[in-house]
């Protein structure tokens, strides 16, 4: 009982009081947790000797974060506290019954409390392992200061969940995402600030100029990926299964309820990335802490060129291959990451379905509580909870193995920014358009607002 108590009373952001808030103030305080964000993310550490971990710039992307910052350990601990606790309830190692109230926040708590004891450990591990090393004596200053750090985006994150358009950690990827495309594609200024082709258009223009026939097509592969990488994962979104439903106290009047096919939307993409990104990350930091190479990864310049890690990360295949550098061995690579990531984005997608209240039994309750039915059907939760089990379960599985092989092909195509981070820019991008376009109908639409009780 001290230990649910204890749960209950962590610190949290307070919720607004209204049912549905409105366009104005969602937006408002997005703006203010995005330009947060920003500025925390340029603020350096004080008292920072050498940032070994400037070279992960894939991984800082994935992790939301710049190393260096203050939030250098970025969506991290939120991430891996999510993965282990959707692991530990999905093979029943811990019960809880999320389907209920009090375990929805027994769950939440647990989470929560879990954040809190990686914000400390990675803190520890970051700077002790010499990833971010500290000027002798201002060790316990570095350390503090991440922890304030990863404090500020677990509560930012909450702010942007219950006060904005969703959730941080997707606003945070994306943020990082749209701000190294822009520099991707459109970067002129070298590290001197000097001038350097550095943008993909950009060097693009000046190959052609120069008559690079090398130069213009790795550019031009890079941008193509992406062009086309986008049109996919557009129209995927647009994939869909509407269930229809009607008013059990308003004849004539019906909707459709839409199953999408991505279900569990983005999350398994960001959780397998992030744990890819962390095994890559910390596998460089035991490497740099031993002073040799593991069994796990031989880390050179932030990527893995032998070991465990190398087998499942991937290599920019179609640059090798207009360079003229393919090598067999890359195939397997890109076999082993393809298959990694197929598989654990499943997973997390059929745990994060089961932990988040988006099973056939949460939906059949929601619908039940909203006044619907199924026509033709007669209402009752089990009979709606059996026809929707035929849809939620497969469009689940199905879903989470189709957004894993676009997110590892899309890493070995070398598109502008790293495959999976483009990835799950453009798709947390299209969400929060959906979710801001859903709230200004509302907002815009009085017959709206009264329907849906707000």
């Amino acid at each position: 009982m001290a230990f649910k108590d204890i749960l209950k009373n962590l610190p949290e952001v307070e919720g607004p009081t209204e049912k549905k808030l409105s366009f104005n103030i969602k937006l408002k305080w997005t703006l203010i947790i995005l330009g947060a964000y920003f500025i925390m993310s340029n603020i350096s550490l004080y008292g920072l000797e050498k940032n070994a971990l400037e070279r992960f710039e894939y991984l800082a992307i994935i992790m939301g974060t710049n190393f260096g910052s203050i939030i250098s350990l970025g969506i991290g601990p939120i991430v891996m506290a999510s993965i282990i606790l959707q692991l530990l309830v999905g093979s029943k190692i811990i019960e809880i019954d999320t389907s209920t109230a009090e375990g929805k926040r027994f769950f939440q708590g647990l989470q929560k409390l879990l954040v809190l004891f990686f914000i400390v450990f990675e803190a520890l591990v970051y700077v002790l392992m010499r990833g971010l090393e500290a000027i002798p004596g201002f060790t316990t200053i570095v350390i503090f200061q991440l922890i304030l750090g990863g404090l500020a985006i677990l509560f930012m994150d909450e702010v942007s969940t219950k006060w904005g358009f969703g959730s941080g950690v997707s606003l945070f990827i994306a943020a990082g995402v749209g701000w190294r495309l822009v520099t991707a594609s459109f970067g002129f200024l070298g590290p001197q600030g000097n001038f350097q082709a550095s943008g993909a258009v950009i060097a693009f223009i000046i190959s052609l100029m120069r008559g690079d026939s090398q130069g213009t097509m790795l550019s031009l592969a890079a941008i193509l990926a992406t062009v086309i990488l986008f049109l996919v994962v557009v129209w995927a979104q647009s994939l869909k299964i509407e269930i229809p439903l009607s008013y059990d106290r308003l004849r004539g009047y019906s909707l459709k309820w839409p199953l999408q096919f991505f279900y569990a939307s983005v999350i398994p993409v960001i959780l397998t990335a992030a744990l890819i990104a962390n095994l890559q990350l910390f596998g460089g930091l035991l490497q740099n802490w031993l002073g040799h190479p593991t069994i796990f990864a031989n880390v050179v310049n932030g990527r893995p060129v032998s070991g465990f890690l190398y087998w499942v990360s991937s290599t920019n295949i179609v640059e090798r291959i207009i360079q003229g550098s393919w090598e067999w061995r890359l195939l397997g690579q890109t076999i082993g990451h393809v298959i990694f990531f197929m598989f654990f984005a499943a997973l997390f997608s059929v745990f994060w379905v089961k932990t988040s209240g988006m099973d056939a039994s949460s939906q059949a309750e929601n619908i039940i509580k909203s006044g619907l039915q199924i026509p033709g059907f007669r209402k009752d939760k089990r009979i709606l909870e059996s026809i929707l089990s035929r849809y939620i379960m497969p469009l689940t599985i199905m879903g989470g193995i189709a957004i894993g092989l676009l997110a590892a092909l899309a890493d070995v195509l070398g598109a502008l920014v790293a495959g999976t981070a483009l990835l799950l820019g453009i798709m947390i991008t299209f969400q929060f358009y959906q979710n801001i376009a859903e709230q200004h109908a509302v907002d815009m639409n009085p017959a709206m607002k009264k329907m849906m009780g707000v």
